[in-house]
């Protein structure tokens, strides 16, 4: 129901670019604090007083300057989580943190084995209003194939691997949005042709919206979808008019000093319903 979304958010208090870990990440591309925190607290203000999310924040941890992207904090289904398990070891220090507060909040965690590479909601996303439970799971880039059989059977649904061909599009949630409805905001380039052929047999024609190039690598598809809200990075007015003509309700926010660490919206948030 619309208003009632959880999410979990981490302030963006020691953001910076300390490593480099994927290709949009330059240590060299310096981020300005003040306008990253002002970028932040304007998408919180979006999700919480226009879109009605329930906001539930995370810590910040010195020199854990990634923990604002708490997509990849794990999965949560129901009042059972998975935290992540990261391919990168710069990453994998954020782990303990994000178990202590699914622990800390009453949620029955169930970590994967070790080297079982999983980077949670990042690349594990569902379809919502499909007839029958639906997800699908990013691979290759970060995450492992193998991980989702075991979790489609920790949850009791199907979960159908797609590949990410396209080192840009490094998670799944940077080229592929679900949207309230059984819509869906996608990329397909970043996918390899298998992966747009299992895409399109499982979602209608009508209800693809398909992202140009210029405005995916501005991460137009990592989004927020509330009900009919939509919160999006500005610079992508395509997506928006594509979202509009669909009878989304747009929000265009500036999050650029995160994209230089190869993010966004829906980086930044963690669905915990």
């Amino acid at each position: 129901m619309e208003g009632m979304s959880r999410l979990l958010v981490c302030p963006p208090d020691y953001f910076s670019i300390d490593y480099e870990i994927n290709p949009w990440m330059r240590m060299s591309n310096r981020v300005d604090p003040d306008r990253a925190r002002a970028q932040w607290h304007e998408l919180m203000n979006v999700l919480g007083s226009q879109a009605g999310a329930v906001l539930e924040r995370l810590a910040p941890v010195p020199g854990l300057p990634d923990m604002v992207f708490t997509a990849n904090a794990g999965v949560v289904v129901g009042r059972r989580a998975v935290p992540s398990r990261f391919r990168h070891p710069e990453r994998r220090r954020e782990e303990p943190y994000f178990e202590a507060w699914f622990q800390s909040h009453g949620y029955e965690v169930t970590r994967l084995e070790e080297g079982l590479y999983f980077e949670g909601a990042g690349d594990l996303l569902g379809v919502p209003e499909s007839p029958q439970p639906l997800w699908f799971g990013g691979y290759r880039q970060r995450s492992e194939m193998r991980a989702y059989t075991r979790l489609g059977d920790l949850f009791e649904c199907e979960i159908i691997p797609v590949e990410l061909v396209d080192g840009r599009f490094y998670h799944l949630d940077t080229c592929f949005c679900p949207l309230s409805g059984g819509d869906l905001l996608y990329y397909p380039p970043a996918f390899d042709r298998y992966a747009r052929v299992v895409i399109e047999d499982r979602v209608c024609e009508a209800r693809r919206l398909v992202v140009a190039e210029m405005e995916a690598l501005r991460f137009a598809c990592n989004a927020v979808c509330i009900g009919r809200h939509v919160a999006l990075p500005a610079g992508c007015p395509q997506t928006v008019q594509l979202l509009q003509e669909h009878g989304y309700e747009t929000h265009a926010v500036a999050l650029d000093e995160f994209m230089k660490a190869g993010g966004s919206a829906k980086c930044l948030t963690l669905a915990l319903d």
